[in-house]
């Protein structure tokens, strides 16, 4: 009887779990402001909230149309947090950028390379659970060459240092991953995969450190996710962004769901309908 007893809290216990995540990935999916499925996705830059790109744009242009002069930024309607523009447009290995003040597009580097500033600027935060990077040690699948790895490595340089140029920076980090996964190759059976990653991440650490000073820890994590992932950089990018987005909607949800739910709800069912009048 017991046994029936347990049986029965368990599975009960296992339904209201899968209920709560579903019920989690499709809040996740909807846009918070017309509460639809989201539709040609758009990211707000900061803080990775998403919506609708035509919701979006008419929240700025609603925010915008209050205040006499240019706006250089918009606050989240969900969390508050500055944003300068809006991410939206992917397409195979491109997205367009709509700023907020259009005056701002003229950047010394890309999009791509400002959306990565923002990822390590988010501190004490990292999408350590998109890829499974124990399994990645313990499958050996740090044997595999990763042909993507110089680009994303250039990529991830010149957003930290802020330069162009950092070829002398990226070949040096390069040929100490490749040294290491080239000594594994002939070592593979010697050590535990623990032993392995912490060998990696100490010689990488030592590499990047006297260039990337206090961002090094942070960059040692990303390129393990990166290489965990076994993705191009499009497709990384693209997974890693909504990863990101549903973090942040969860944290939106669990400091101040019913207001912000209320408040945002109310405010563009107003808008919007008007909007669709005119």
């Amino acid at each position: 009887m017991e046994s029936e007893t347990a049986a029965a809290s368990s599975s009960s216990s296992s339904s209201s779990s899968s209920s709560s995540s579903s019920s989690a990935a499709t809040e996740a999916s909807c846009c918070p402001i017309c509460l639809d499925p989201l539709t040609d996705h758009a990211y707000l830059d900061r803080c990775f909230h998403a919506f609708c790109y035509k919701c979006i744009t008419k929240w700025v242009k609603f925010a915008a149309a209050k205040h006499p002069r240019p706006l250089s930024s918009i606050r989240c309607p969900l969390c508050k947090v500055e944003n300068l523009s809006i991410i939206h447009g992917f397409s195979g290995g491109s997205f367009q950028r709509r700023y907020v003040n259009q005056d701002q597009r003229n950047r010394c580097l890309s999009g791509a390379h400002e959306l990565r500033s923002h990822v390590y600027d988010r501190e004490g935060e990292i999408a350590n659970n998109i890829f499974d990077v124990q399994r990645y040690w313990k499958s050996r699948k740090y044997l595999w060459q990763n042909m993507w790895l110089q680009n994303w490595l250039r990529r991830e340089i010149q957003t930290i240092t802020q330069e162009e140029d950092a070829d002398v920076i990226v070949h040096h980090i390069q040929g100490v991953v490749e040294s290491f996964m080239a000594r594994q190759q002939k070592e593979s059976l010697k050590g535990t995969p623990e032993q392995k990653r912490e060998e990696f991440r100490r010689l990488i650490f030592g590499a990047a450190g006297p260039f990337l000073l206090a961002r090094t820890k942070r960059f040692v994590d990303e390129l393990e996710l990166f290489l965990a992932s076994g993705l191009n950089i499009d497709a990384y990018d693209r997974v890693y962004m909504q990863r990101l987005s549903m973090s942040s909607s969860r944290d939106t949800r669990e400091i101040d769901a019913e207001s912000s739910d209320q408040s945002v709800q109310s405010r563009f069912l107003y808008f919007l309908n008007e909007d669709d009048a005119d």
